[in-house]
């Protein structure tokens, strides 16, 4: 008795099994991280954004360790807890007062004076600012009193919020520009047609969204190892540790953002065909990147507007965590701004696949949004 086994045939030819809906992701996220990965230019780009991160951690680290100790002044019921904390030059004050008059006299850059409502037990009194040397040394934010709060700044607080702001604007902006660009071009070259006849159009969405996601993360992730290599090598554990959980939350929070991001990017790609309209589609999720960024830079130190941020689901990925940092956010917000903006992603997600499905195949002029609503 002889036995005879069939050999699968391509996908679009006669008698072809089709991909089930996991394959055709698969497939198209596949070939989406693939067409990165062979790009010079994406590799080189992303080599010379991590090498410039742990160049700039470990400079930052070293520069800080190489300072002489921070002159400060410190009352006898902060004296004990600051007795641990290096890099200080310490000259004992009787009472907050002194202590304050010594910074006013410019004797010393701060002073140390217990304060059971801060993080960590004490508050630091500074004229303008807060030095950063000295906040760096603490494991979590103390309490700030600025003596003359308008000449300047808490530095710490402003290199955080550019910390944050940037790498979300840099990997939201360059991930999402790829998404629109590959949809214009698989639109402008007919490429799409043949894509589409083998498997869904929601399921190329979904692939190209999930093969840009895990490019993304992959950024965010190595950039979060170089930033605790680059703080332990330099000896900065005190930072790490107060770093850690907003870094932690960063990411959870630019999974889903950037989920919401790349849906409607592609989306709003599929409604023009070629390459020189992108720009009259995707301008306002341009805008909507680069809001957070300039928001967290100008009003890093207003409780008011990084509350607003932390809840509004474009902007919660850099105001939340920006938050935690600075200890004004309580254990349950993240949770109740986390499910904000899941549920937005979802809605996004299901707003988009509907303007990508019905402006996929009309070549021409550019798709009202109107009528990729209506289908």
């Amino acid at each position: 008795m002889s036995t005879t086994t069939s050999t699968p045939r391509p996908a679009g030819t006669p008698g072809a099994l089709a991909p089930t809906g996991a394959q055709s992701i698969w497939l198209v996220a596949e070939r989406e991280i693939g067409s990165k990965l062979r790009s010079k230019a994406f590799v080189i780009s992303t080599a010379i954004l991590l090498l410039g991160a742990l160049a700039l951690v470990i400079w930052g680290g070293f520069a800080a360790s190489s300072n002489e100790g921070t002159p400060v002044a410190v009352t006898p019921d902060a004296a004990s807890i600051v007795a641990d904390v290096p890099g200080l030059d310490v000259t004992e004050a009787a009472d907050r007062d002194e202590a304050a008059a010594l910074v006013e006299s410019g004797d010393v850059d701060a002073a140390v004076i217990a304060d059971p409502a801060s993080p960590v037990g004490v508050a630091v009194i500074a004229d303008s600012s807060a030095p950063t040397q000295l906040l760096l040394q603490f494991a979590q934010l103390p309490t700030v009193e600025l003596l003359n709060p308008d000449d300047g700044s808490d530095a710490l607080g402003y290199v955080a919020a550019i910390g944050f702001g940037v790498v979300f604007l840099f990997a939201a902006s360059m991930f999402g520009g790829t998404i629109a660009q590959s949809v214009v071009e698989e639109k402008q070259t007919r490429v799409v047609e043949l894509l589409i006849s083998a498997i869904p159009v929601r399921s190329l969405l979904a692939g190209k969204v999930i093969g840009n996601t895990v490019l993304a993360m992959g950024q965010i992730l190595i950039l979060a190892a170089i930033a605790v290599v680059g703080l332990t090598v330099t000896d900065q554990t005190a930072l790490l540790q107060g770093l850690g959980g907003p870094i932690a939350w960063f990411a959870v929070f630019f999974l889903f953002g950037f989920i919401l991001l790349a849906s409607l990017f592609a989306a709003a790609a599929s409604m023009v065909s070629r390459q020189e309209d992108i720009g009259a589609t995707t301008t306002p999720l341009t805008m909507l990147v680069m809001a957070p960024y300039f928001l967290v830079i100008f009003f890093f130190d207003n409780p008011l507007v990084l509350t607003v941020m932390s809840y509004v689901p474009f902007s919660a990925p850099v105001g939340m965590p920006m938050r935690l940092f600075l200890g004004d956010a309580l254990w349950w917000e993240p949770l109740l701004s986390l499910a904000i903006l899941i549920a937005t992603c979802f809605a996004a997600i299901l707003v988009g696949a509907r303007i990508y499905e019905n402006s996929l195949l009309r070549m021409g002029a550019r798709v009202k949004l109107r009528e990729a609503l209506a289908g």
